[in-house]
């Protein structure tokens, strides 16, 4: 294109974009009473729903494990150091339910708050309940108890397509209620990768900041499709690429949280890859996108629907799969004794197999029957919800109780592959490695490193 064209080309975009925002929002006007597009009408219609979020709270000091021994201290003439300092953090939300104050926010921006206080748009300010809490998908449901609330309408996040204009409403660095505006960048985006998290983004490029985390992603009609999490930067600050949570993924945890005050995520029992245009030519498969089965974990809900290594899944419920995170996210959603359809391919022909969904704790191991220094955790069979699946042999660590004897060495996610040197492949195995023994040499792998543990 050359650069006599390209300014009309511009005129033309931007010509197009104000007619479209125009559209999108009632017409403000100038001072000659001329209309002008502006996203102003539904932000005063949205921006209500939209909250400030402060917490304080204590976290456990980390300190060398000799400063831990008294004799050490005595001996350097260490004076007593504090075990927990206290931490203060800014964030968003927004109230989905006004009638009965619920909010939506990140994990990250409540964890290990003491006090939670919500600053709403009129300037009243509540203390905040936490309903629930989950990790993995960084989604947390908090309560205020308030008259005269406004909430947000939820859209439907799997139609939001690339391309389609957004507006980011927060509060970053403090400043309250601040509004950015840009397009859907990309969808079904991870940052971390193997680190069990559930990650599906909206990738935006409205520039998000810190303190925007938990607020709203909202279409130009003031839709909510995603909830602000986070962005890509070497500093901290914008460069252009954030990413918000879909609300589809978001209302099914938040869902889960208002029912049990929780999240149980079901079991299908597979490991695996994805489906390669190379794989699909040598399997004699005609698609190139699936998620291709490397293990089937016994006694599962997959073996009992009678899923086989070498399968692919395209479809879960009548929703393509087309990759690992897309199916491990569709699964991490349903709830357990789901029913849920899969289509699959097995030697080029098409197949409709039934699987219910399993309860992972109802074959979860406590600690405190293996050995009371890991006190506080459970373990259970690896399977599809670890990254590791198929992958290494270990037992997964389920859940561990913050403040436990556990917590001191073990993470939500880990994979044990050894006690004292010796593998462990199984609960039955981790049992017997455990019984009778003293001190505790562990190997854990945790992402994508691996560690040994101590624990006397």
């Amino acid at each position: 294109m050359s650069r006599a064209i390209l300014p009309k080309f511009a005129g033309v975009l931007s010509l197009f974009v104000l007619s479209f925002a125009a559209q999108a929002a009632l017409p403000a006007t100038d001072g000659q009473g001329r209309e002008l597009p502006s996203l102003a009408p539904m932000l005063e219609e949205v921006s209500p729903a939209v909250v400030n979020i402060s917490t304080r709270g204590t976290v456990e000091v980390q300190r060398h494990p000799f400063a831990n021994d008294p004799f050490f201290r005595r001996f350097f003439d260490m004076p007593d150091q504090p075990q927990e300092r206290e931490t203060q953090s800014l964030g968003s939300g927004v109230i989905v339910d006004a009638e009965n104050g619920v909010i939506l926010t990140n994990h990250h921006v409540i964890d290990n708050a003491d006090q939670i206080s919500v600053h709403l748009h009129d300037n009243r300010t509540y203390e905040a309940e936490v309903v629930g809490s989950d990790e993995q998908s960084d989604v947390a449901v908090i309560r205020i108890d308030a008259d005269n609330l406004k909430q947000i309408e939820i859209a439907d996040s799997d139609r939001v397509r690339v391309g389609d204009f957004v507006v980011a409403i927060g509060n970053p660095f403090g400043l309250d209620h601040t509004v950015t505006s840009g397009i859907v960048s990309g969808l079904g985006r991870a940052l971390r990768g193997g680190d069990g998290r559930i990650e599906d983004f909206i990738q935006t490029d409205a520039a998000i900041n810190p303190g925007n985390s938990g607020g709203a992603l909202v279409t130009l009609d003031g839709r909510l499709v995603g909830i602000n999490t986070a962005i890509l930067s070497g500093r901290g600050g914008n460069i252009g690429i954030g990413f918000a949570i879909p609300t589809n993924l978001a209302s099914g945890i938040m869902d889960q949280i208002l029912e049990e005050g929780r999240v149980r995520r079901g079991r299908l029992g597979v490991s695996v890859q994805n489906l390669t245009p190379d794989f699909a030519e040598a399997m004699g498969i005609d698609r190139h996108r699936g998620a291709l089965v490397t293990q089937v974990a016994p006694n599962s809900a997959a073996e009992e629907a009678g899923i086989e290594e070498g399968d692919v899944i395209v479809r879960l419920n009548d929703r393509p799969i087309t990759s690992i995170r897309e199916l491990v996210t569709r699964v991490s959603l349903l709830r357990v004794g789901e029913e849920v359809s899969l289509e699959i391919l097995r030697n080029g022909d098409e197949l409709t197999v039934t699987a219910v969904i399993s309860d992972p704790e109802e074959t979860s191991v406590k600690a405190e029957e293996l050995h009371q220094r890991l006190a506080g955790a459970s373990f259970s069979e690896l399977d599809e919800r670890s990254p590791l699946f198929g992958r290494v042999e270990g037992v997964l660590v389920d859940e561990v109780e913050r403040g436990s004897p556990a917590a001191r060495h073990l993470r939500s996610g880990d994979v044990i592959t050894s006690v004292n040197r010796e593998p462990v492949r199984n609960l039955s195995e981790l049992r017997e490695a455990l019984q009778d023994a003293d001190a505790l040499v562990l190997n854990v792998r945790r992402g994508d490193g691996a560690l040994f543990v101590l624990i006397r």
